[in-house]
């Protein structure tokens, strides 16, 4: 973890802070929920419980950014994503305070996660053929017969080649 760019830093501090914003708008929540300013008991109850396991998703990804693990690229790509969606949803519902916190946030971890630097550990390289010899007991590629035209034994299962 000590060799790692300010970028990969970066793009796991936003997030870091994604998933401290979901945990607070879900403890939020749960006070609504408690003190019965939730429309209803069961959705409201549905809700926190869905933001508290969104917030540690969250939280599960922001970890593995920070360690360069290859896997979490795209999650938090889409989380990004997500975030300003719901960011520009909250700035056209006139909620500027959480709406502008939260376009901040994703276009910052958009910008760190897209830097080269932060790229390089967080993609796989392209898989190439090996250069090992064909095997030699099989048919190369365009020899084979489609599977339609393979001779088959009475019970489906192929006719021994002859």
């Amino acid at each position: 973890m000590q060799d790692r760019p300010v970028a990969l830093w970066a793009a796991a501090g936003a997030q870091a802070a994604e998933a401290a914003l979901v945990f607070i708008a879900s403890v939020l929540s749960a006070m609504d929920t408690a003190t019965g300013k939730s429309y209803q008991l069961a959705s409201g109850i549905a809700l926190t419980v869905i933001g508290f396991g969104a917030a540690a998703a969250l939280a599960f990804i922001a970890v593995g950014v920070a360690r360069a693990r290859l896997w979490s690229r795209t999650p938090a790509l889409m989380s990004q994503l997500f975030t300003l969606i719901v960011g520009i949803y909250l700035l056209q519902g006139h909620r500027l305070d959480w709406g502008a916190i939260a376009v901040v946030v994703a276009v910052a971890g958009f910008v760190a996660l897209l830097v080269p630097q932060a790229q390089q550990l967080l993609r796989r390289e392209p898989r190439t053929p090996p250069d090992a010899a064909p095997d030699p007991g099989r048919e190369p590629r365009a020899a084979r017969r489609p599977p339609a035209a393979r001779k088959t034994t009475s019970r489906g299962k192929p006719a021994p080649r002859g």
